[in-house]
């Protein structure tokens, strides 16, 4: 039974992480896939099973060096001057998601309840800035119990959405092209979304793999993962792909089919969707301010302080904007991580494990 418990704990850890970076909204989903068409389909499908072995990969090389910090793995798969950059790398990318959730924030405050973007910014980065400061952790774990309620209104929406389908295929693949892309090519864009989250997962991956009693414990955590994952990417492409005429120009393409369901599921998806913008938001600053000041001291909160203004201003550039560039840019960046992390797994298995 525990090892069954190990198995859900890394798996949900992952999938609660990736959810609040490239999932809640569907924006991250339009642009790398659903603005394809149906070939973006098949992208769906590839970026699908890297992510399965790269779950597993990770999370099998966290057990394998029996990690405490990411830094130990992303040093021992990159080498020490290579493993530095990268480390450095997924450190300012915790930077840059905060901005991005907090340009999320605003979008869905506005789209919500018609409040301003740059009132709702402000809002939620005080929010998160104080939770950080303040450490409560109570509340995050809560606001991180909300993932199993936002897939399953995902599950729903996405399931309505193509039932209730009422334009033919040409129609929708003319109006998907009118969205803004992740990339130029569907392949591209395919790889890129796997690689900018698996950049946000990594770290957390790692971790709890190196918590992990067992080799298989570990490989299979991140296997159910990728799994969810998966999955989840299917129903909410195919689903916004199916009413994508739609969604044109609209930040928060999932809210606003679980409005056109019903205003109450509306509201419903829209608190969940908050919730996991809000728990991603903290964590990624928590990361990022911990790895360079020391946690629990007066610089420490001046740092996340000043840290949390600064992701305020980059998040004044819009979110639609900010997800076709920002996650672009660090999912180049993130090949390197990927490439690394297959080695590292090759390398591990002609090696015994660490005790």
């Amino acid at each position: 039974m525990s090892s069954i418990k190990e198995t859900i704990r890394i798996a949900g850890a992952f999938v609660g992480v990736v959810v609040g970076a490239g999932f809640a909204s569907g924006q991250e989903v339009m642009q790398f896939f659903t603005s394809f068409g149906m070939v973006g389909m098949l992208g769906v499908a590839i970026s699908s099973a890297l992510f399965i072995f790269l779950a597993m990969a990770l999370s099998a090389l966290g057990q394998h060096h029996q990690s405490t910090s990411h830094r130990e793995v992303i040093h021992a798969i990159c080498g020490k001057v290579l493993g530095t950059f990268v480390d450095a790398m997924i450190t300012f990318f915790m930077f840059a998601i905060t901005v991005v959730m907090l340009a999320g924030a605003g979008a869905l405050l506005e789209q919500l309840a018609g409040i301003p973007r740059l009132w709702g910014s402000a809002a939620v980065t005080v929010l998160t800035v104080a939770i950080v400061c303040l450490d409560i952790r109570k509340v995050i774990g809560f606001i991180g119990s909300i993932t199993p309620l936002l897939i399953a209104l995902v599950i729903v929406v996405a399931a309505v959405a193509l039932v209730g389908r009422d334009a033919n295929l040409d129609t929708l693949e003319a109006a998907a092209a009118t969205q803004p892309r992740g990339a130029a090519n569907w392949l591209v864009a395919a790889l890129l979304y796997v690689s900018y989250n698996i950049m946000a997962g990594a770290p957390f991956l790692v971790i709890m793999g190196g918590q992990a009693r067992d080799r298989n414990t570990a490989r299979r955590g991140g296997l159910i993962g990728g799994i969810i994952l998966g999955v989840l990417m299917l129903l909410i492409a195919g689903g916004m792909l199916a009413q994508v005429e739609k969604l044109g120009g609209v930040a928060m393409p999932i809210l606003l089919m679980a409005s056109q369901i019903s205003s109450f599921l509306g509201i419903v998806m829209g608190v969940a969707i908050f919730g996991m913008i809000l728990n991603t938001a903290v964590g990624v600053l928590y990361s990022f301010s911990a790895r360079i000041l020391e946690p629990g001291t007066a610089r420490f909160r001046s740092g996340t302080i000043i840290a949390g203004f600064l992701a305020f201003l980059g998040s004044q550039a819009g979110f639609i904007q900010l997800v076709g560039t920002v996650y672009p840019f660090f999912g180049y960046l993130g090949f390197i991580l990927i490439l690394c992390t297959i080695v590292g797994w090759i390398r591990s298995r002609e090696r015994p494990a660490q005790r």
